[in-house]
Formats: structure tokens, sequence, C-alpha cells
């Protein structure tokens, strides 16, 4: 009777290592899973933060033609006797968790024109962007995703100048 139990008790002990060994690979599959699925959330944010700021900018040249100086003047553009505000608040960089934005400035130097993120991550998004987007696709890092507004007379010339 002592020899039965003893083989039962491995029989037991072997059961429950393998099923410690199943529930570890599950949850390193759903921790993947959640990693993924977190990134993507945070790669619409930058899509969103992007444009968003993009179109601040935006609004800020179409107010008098030059680029912001700075990221805050798009909160409050006081050249007008009636403030502007451009953006609501300053966004952070979403894959970075910070406001450590990497700032596009213009050709002449003067003013910010575009921002990108400052991470190096691989985009898991690599095609079907918007078009003013399009640039984005099979891209190797976020930082590579440029939001840069750039006006239309200068991209008419662009287009002009080129064979």
């Amino acid at each position: 009777m002592h020899a039965r139990h003893g083989s039962q008790a491995g029989f037991t002990y072997i059961g429950l290592l393998f099923a410690v060994v199943i529930m570890g690979l599950m949850l390193t599959l759903i921790s993947r899973v959640w990693s993924v699925t977190a990134q993507r959330e945070r790669e619409t944010e930058l899509l969103f933060a992007g444009d968003a700021i993009r179109m601040g900018i935006a609004g800020y040249f179409a107010n008098g033609h030059q680029y912001p100086p700075s990221l805050q003047v798009l909160l409050a553009d006081d050249r007008s006797p009636v403030p502007q505000r451009y953006l609501r608040r300053l966004y952070v960089d979403p894959m970075t968790r910070d406001a450590d934005w990497t700032l596009i400035y213009a050709p002449d130097g003067v003013g910010i024109m575009g921002v990108a993120s400052s991470s190096k991550l691989a985009p898991i998004k690599l095609k079907n962007f918007p078009p003013a987007d399009a640039g984005f696709e099979d891209s190797d890092c976020y930082c590579t995703w440029q939001f840069v507004y750039v006006p239309r007379r200068f991209a008419y010339k662009k287009a002009a100048s080129t064979p």
C-alpha cells in the first residue's frame, strides 16, 4: 500500500509540473499579444498627435506665412489682437511617452515645420496610410514618420522644378 501511494504522488507531481509549464507558455503568449496590441494603440495615438501638430503648424502658417518658432506658441498665438489656439495641449510622443519630439526645422532654419517621433522602435503598420502620410510606408523606425507641413505654394514649386 505504501508503494502505491508513492507512485500516485509521482504522477501528481509530474501532472502539476506539466500544468505549470502549460500556464507559463500561455502567459508568455498572452503577454506577446498584449504587447503588440499596446504598440498598435500607441501607433494610432502617434498618428493622431503628429497630425494634430502638423495641422496646428498649418494653422499658424496660414495666419502669417511663417512657421512657429516653438511648439508652445501653437497653444496661444498672440500675433493678432485675439490670441489664436492651434493646439489644445502639447502632445507627448506616444512611443516614448515623453515630450521629446524630434523637431524638423524649415529649410531656412527659421521655425518648426514638423515633428517626428524619437523612437527607434520598428513600426507594426507598414501599409495603407492616408495620403498625407504616404511616406511612412515600409519605414523601419518611428523616427522616420515625419509629420511635416509644406505649404502648397512650396509643393508646387518643388514639383515644377523637378524634370
